[in-house]
């Protein structure tokens, strides 16, 4: 029921391969807002490798995972039961999710223009001390590095899947606000109505989930039966945020899904969520109203959107009174 999309052809630049897999991107997210991508490039190397520091990241005692915790631009770590997407318009969320994560964006220098505008989102990422964690950074930013490259050539496809130039959405991911999340769902009883991650959608523009072996995401078709997601080893799920939803006045689905807690076993995850630049204008896209179709959204920045659900989903303050 979800579609698996092969990149193999596309990435090597086949003639007619752009189309083809603008067709099936097309087809996937204004149907189910989901798909599994296969044949990418990104190394299966860095991704067993990020797994491998998602899991020795959070095997780290509770005291200096405290250390990291969660600063103003909501980069670090989130410990367990203090989060839930309470802005969810799928499901009363009213249990804290039983994940805890570590969050990591844009690396920016000191002397880096954006980082020097003081603006939310744009400060610096909070990392484990090189003694504590030797190569935690450089292994992180490696996989932001083939991450980012690897979406970036992919943005041609959505643009021809929504019948615009191929090099639309390119300008607007210069200096992209991408966010990796490193999860981890033990293997714990949930109360009523608790989830590993409750159900929600996403708030940025697509997210790429490296698949693993233990199962836990659920998504929710347009019926609304809740199906797992299929596991296809070395594959990406993939799925539309509420802000390509927003772009394209609601053709492309951003589809709620949640994750179980696992049983017997830990399970990591590391979704990469890709967003445009913080100024970008969120406004429905040409292609996608007309007569009968007006647009359903008025224009935001992109900064004004994530500001706002991350302030009401992502308070750093609720980390504050955790004890070790």
């Amino acid at each position: 029921m979800i579609p698996v999309i092969d990149l193999t052809a596309y990435l090597a630049g086949t003639p007619g391969s752009l189309e083809r897999t603008a067709r099936e991107i097309q087809d996937a997210l204004s149907r189910i807002g989901f798909l599994v991508i296969t044949g990418h490039d990104v190394p299966g190397r860095l991704i067993e490798q990020t797994f491998a520091e998602a899991k020795r990241l959070h095997d780290l005692p509770m005291t200096k995972k405290l250390t990291m915790k969660l600063n103003d631009h909501n980069n670090g770590y989130m410990a367990m039961g203090r989060y839930a997407v309470w802005t969810s318009d799928v499901n009363n969320n009213d249990k804290p999710d039983l994940n805890e994560a570590f969050f990591i964006r844009r690396e920016r220098a000191p002397d880096n223009p954006m980082r020097m505008t003081g603006r939310r989102f744009t400060g610096p990422n909070v990392w484990p001390d090189d003694g504590l964690m030797p190569g935690f950074r450089s292994h992180i930013l490696e996989y932001l590095q083939a991450m980012e490259d690897f979406t970036n050539r992919l943005l041609p496809a959505v643009s021809v899947s929504l019948d615009l130039d191929p090099g639309f959405f390119t300008p607007h991911f210069v200096e992209s606000q991408f966010n990796l999340r490193l999860s981890h769902y033990p293997p714990v009883a949930a109360e009523a109505n608790q989830f590993g991650i409750a159900p929600h959608s996403d708030a940025n523009f697509m997210t790429f989930l490296a698949q693993s072996d233990v199962p836990g995401l659920q998504v929710r078709t347009v019926d609304g039966t809740w199906i797992d997601m299929p596991y296809i080893p070395g594959s990406f799920a993939v799925n539309a945020g509420d802000t390509l939803h927003r772009w394209t006045n609601g053709r492309f689905l951003s589809t709620p899904h949640r994750a179980l807690p696992p049983t017997g076993t830990h399970r990591y995850a590391i979704p990469f969520f890709l967003a445009p630049h913080l100024d970008t204008r969120i406004e429905c896209l040409p292609t996608c109203t007309g007569p009968g179709n007006p647009p359903k959204w008025e224009p935001i920045s992109y900064e004004d959107w994530i500001t706002w659900w991350t302030n009401e989903n992502y308070d750093p303050k609720r980390q504050n009174d955790i004890a070790a």
